[in-house]
């Protein structure tokens, strides 16, 4: 990449548009999701070195010389400079069910163009459920699951599902038959049924996104389609910020003031001390968090 000419006004080096080749080569290509589901990538705008490039413009030119751009990118993530990241973008096109694009849906930072069933007729297909993949309800978290039903009980319910759905969509179908209007013929579809968007978005919102809704508490509908533009798009469109954003934002654990001073005590081996503290933490959800953080860091939870 080359910067404007800072000796020369109103006068600029010529620039090609980037090119990568690893996202070139899945251009178009309908990576599977779900059972019915897929991404693709219509277009991009940008690569590394857009980031870099942006990042350089607002420094000044001399500091090319100084920053690698593996380390500059890293060093903008780090300190969450994130104006750089949003002079990338890509539009991505998504086949995905209602239920999970009401959660996609709700990130309000993308230019969205979404399939019509007012204009035209619904897709003919849902998300169905494997029999070994009806979550139970988490205990702890309301909005959350923890572990699987028994694969029989799960098989009767798989069944009920297909009954339902394609009950669902022939009373649909009768209804257009019948000249009912599609707006009102479609009411009754179930959040299972496919949808399809495109869903242009820039690298800054892209990575919020993606930190969301790859979370392990994130649902699973969701977090499989987040994985595929993370691991198969992202990481091939920008390796650099891919791997700077595994390091500092999805890998990375963010820290309370009490947490720091829990974990303070407990490394000067004052566990009285980070008792203390821990205890005078009146949210469950909040005590339950550290609890994870202490044992991801490697310590031994000594009031549990």
């Amino acid at each position: 990449m080359t910067t404007p000419n800072a000796g020369a006004p109103g006068q600029a080096e010529r620039l090609a548009r980037p090119r990568v080749e690893a996202v070139d080569a899945v251009l178009g290509v309908a990576l599977r999701v779900l059972d019915d589901g897929f991404v693709r990538v219509v277009d991009y705008m940008g690569d590394d070195g857009s980031v870099v490039q942006a990042a350089r413009v607002s420094y000044g030119s001399g500091t090319k010389r100084v920053h690698e751009d593996r380390g500059l990118i890293r060093y903008l993530l780090r300190h969450a400079h994130t104006t750089p990241f949003e002079m990338c973008e890509i539009k991505l096109h998504v086949r995905v069910p209602m239920d999970a694009w009401r959660q996609w849906i709700r990130h309000r930072m993308a230019n969205v163009n979404e399939y019509s069933t007012r204009y035209s007729v619904a897709i003919d297909a849902a998300q169905r459920t494997p029999a070994d993949r009806w979550r139970l309800q988490s205990a702890d978290n309301r909005q959350g699951s923890a572990g699987f039903l028994p694969v029989d009980q799960g098989a009767l319910l798989t069944e009920a599902e297909f009954k339902l759905q394609d009950l669902a969509r022939s009373t649909y179908d009768e209804r257009l038959a019948a000249g009912v209007a599609r707006e009102q013929a479609r009411k009754d579809l179930p959040l299972s049924t496919y949808t399809e968007a495109y869903w242009k978005v820039d690298l800054h919102n892209l990575l919020h996104f993606l930190k969301l809704r790859m979370d392990d508490h994130a649902q699973e509908e969701i977090r499989v389609y987040a994985s595929t533009i993370g691991e198969q798009i992202v990481a091939r469109w920008v390796p650099l910020v891919w791997e700077a954003f595994t390091d500092y934002r999805r890998d990375a654990m963010y820290l309370s003031k009490l947490e720091i001073a829990v974990v303070s005590a407990m490394a000067e081996g004052r566990s009285d001390r980070a008792r203390e503290v821990f205890e005078s933490i009146s949210s469950k959800r909040e005590r339950q968090e550290i609890e994870q953080k202490l044992l991801k860091l490697g310590f031994n939870i000594p009031w549990s």
